[in-house]
């Protein structure tokens, strides 16, 4: 998703701009909602992929809060809470493959149907909130944790239809706890460039803070 799309001009950006705010304020109420939707889908359809995908809703709305809420303070407090994030996405990752394994051991096969057509509203959902935040993929971490984790659910929602495509044909729940498993190493992929990112901004905030005093 790269392309000329003036993301080099928001290298560092930090959010400061009423336009992304308010886009921001609006994906957040999409989260919200679609958290709600899937797990009531979730927990009807006995569907494992959609709870963990509800979980990851309900995640987002809340670390997209912190996102809105600290723009504009200093780098540290924003690196600090892009690795916020990234550790809240670990712990999330752990949950999903804790649930995956365990769901192994129980006997039930998700509804399809359900399954399929609430994981198409969340991609769209997602897709729409992934095409809004492209032009600020490359801002800071606290930025950037945003599009991230818009785009990964993207490609997770994908997968769930799969899933639930794959559930139609064979009648087996291994499609949906595959799926499960994959959205998690996902969660745990971006949370590491996540932290990785924030730790460095962190370090080169101190560094300068340490120069400035040694200067005074």
């Amino acid at each position: 998703m790269s392309g000329d799309c003036g993301c080099s001009a928001n290298q560092g950006f930090d959010g400061s701009s009423p336009e992304y705010k308010r886009i921001l304020k609006f994906i957040i109420a999409i989260n919200l909602g679609m958290f709600f939707v899937e797990l009531v889908g979730g927990l009807s359809a006995g569907s494992m992929a959609l709870l963990a995908d509800s979980l990851d809703f309900l995640s987002d709305s809340t670390t997209y809060t912190i996102s809105l809420i600290v723009i504009g303070m200093p780098l540290a407090v924003r690196a600090k809470a892009g690795l916020f994030k990234g550790l809240s996405l670990i712990v999330i990752s752990a949950w999903v493959l804790g649930s995956t394994v365990y769901r192994v051991f129980i006997e039930g096969v998700p509804e399809p149907m359900t399954m399929g057509t609430i994981g198409f509203v969340a991609f769209a959902a997602n897709v729409i909130s992934a095409m809004l935040l492209l032009k600020y993929k490359d801002g800071d971490s606290n930025v950037r944790s945003v599009w991230l984790c818009s785009r990964n659910d993207a490609i997770g929602n994908l997968a769930v239809i799969l899933a639930a495509s794959g559930i139609a044909a064979t009648d087996s729940a291994w499609p949906d706890l595959a799926v499960a498993g994959i959205m998690a190493s996902l969660f745990i992929h971006s949370a590491t460039n996540i932290v990785r990112q924030s730790w460095r901004e962190l370090k080169g905030e101190y560094k300068s803070s340490s120069a400035n005093a040694e200067h005074n």
